[in-house]
């Protein structure tokens, strides 16, 4: 009997369907055709796929205006592999510390429903000299431009809120809203600077104000419990009302529902080998499964949870063959 050979479609269908185990030991265990390890190991070596790749796999999900763009990043914890190629020493927002793992930066898109990714990038410590995570996201954004989209606004936390990064967005005639640190300074009065937490906040919750090195922008204060007060930054000057800045800020969140669900629901951090080809290649097939995943979602109701349910029902070998 011939070998059958291992495929995107049939991996990303492994990933879905799989609980817990990602090996290509257990693919070859559960697929109903003639399937060995040592094939699903060799294909994951051999591909080249690469984050402009996901483009194809999204674009006709996508309407191009009236949406949100948002960045931020997360780590893939990889503090149990050894002498992992494509691993490095970053801070995890969940753990609080350092810790070994892979760091993606994601561009999401969406109008509120959706939670699409259309760019990654990995960001490699060891190569911040060339590309810092801000590069990358800089990057992302003029990719889009090219592709078409045309947000309403660009979303992220105070990481990305660089003045860099303002002007660059302002300049391709885009809007922005970024989370701000509390000692960002800004002026009222010309060459008069104060940090944001030390205005006057008794009146008015929104505020115009000169940002140091940028211009006039808009700043809110969001208060979320007595002991949890937030800040916002945006270059629309016409938002002046506080629920409507936070109604489109808090599209935000959307990306750190992406986050979670990609990590449950595809084993995007349960890569069994070490090889950074290996790795990269995995990590693509993750995001093509969560599209799916996503599309699903979209089209029938289901949510991505209830999807893998299914599959736990009928057993991966069922749905590997359908």
């Amino acid at each position: 009997m011939s070998q059958s050979k291992c495929s995107l479609d049939l991996y990303t269908k492994f990933l879905i369907a799989n609980q817990n185990k990602y090996s290509g030991v257990e693919l070859s265990k559960t697929s109903s055709s003639n399937l060995s390890h040592d094939s699903v190991s060799r294909w994951l070596k051999e591909q080249e796929f690469e984050s402009k790749n996901l483009w194809s796999h999204v674009k006709n999900m996508i309407e191009k205006e009236a949406g949100y763009l948002i960045v931020d990043d997360s780590v893939l914890d990889k503090r149990f592999s050894r002498n992992n190629e494509l691993a490095g020493f970053h801070w995890s927002g969940n753990e609080h510390r350092l810790i070994s793992g892979i760091d993606l930066v994601n561009l999401l898109w969406t109008h509120g429903e959706e939670c699409i990714p259309v760019d990654y990038r990995i960001y490699r410590s060891e190569e911040k000299k060339e590309k810092t995570k801000n590069d990358h996201f800089r990057d992302m954004l003029m990719v889009a431009k090219k592709r078409g989209l045309k947000p309403d606004y660009v979303l992220g936390d105070c990481w990305y809120g660089s003045v860099e990064n303002m002007k660059f967005i302002q300049k391709q005639g885009w809007k922005f809203i970024f989370g701000a640190k509390e000692n960002r300074k800004v002026s009222i009065t010309k060459n008069m600077y104060v940090s944001i937490r030390d205005l006057d906040w008794t009146k008015k919750p929104v505020q115009k104000v000169w940002l140091k090195e940028f211009g006039f922008v808009l700043v809110a204060k969001i208060v979320i419990k007595d002991d949890d007060v937030r800040y916002l930054v945006t270059n629309d000057l016409s938002l002046t009302d506080l629920e409507a800045f936070k109604n489109h800020n808090d599209h935000r969140w959307n990306i750190e529902t992406f986050h979670r669900g990609i990590k449950q629901t595809t084993g995007i951090e349960k890569c069994y080998s070490t090889l950074e080809r290996s790795q990269r290649n995995h990590i693509f097939a993750s995001f093509v499964a969560f599209v799916k995943l996503e599309y699903t979602r979209l089209h029938e109701g289901i949510s991505w949870y209830e999807q893998k349910a299914v599959y736990a029902r009928i057993g991966t070998r069922f749905a590997l063959s359908a």
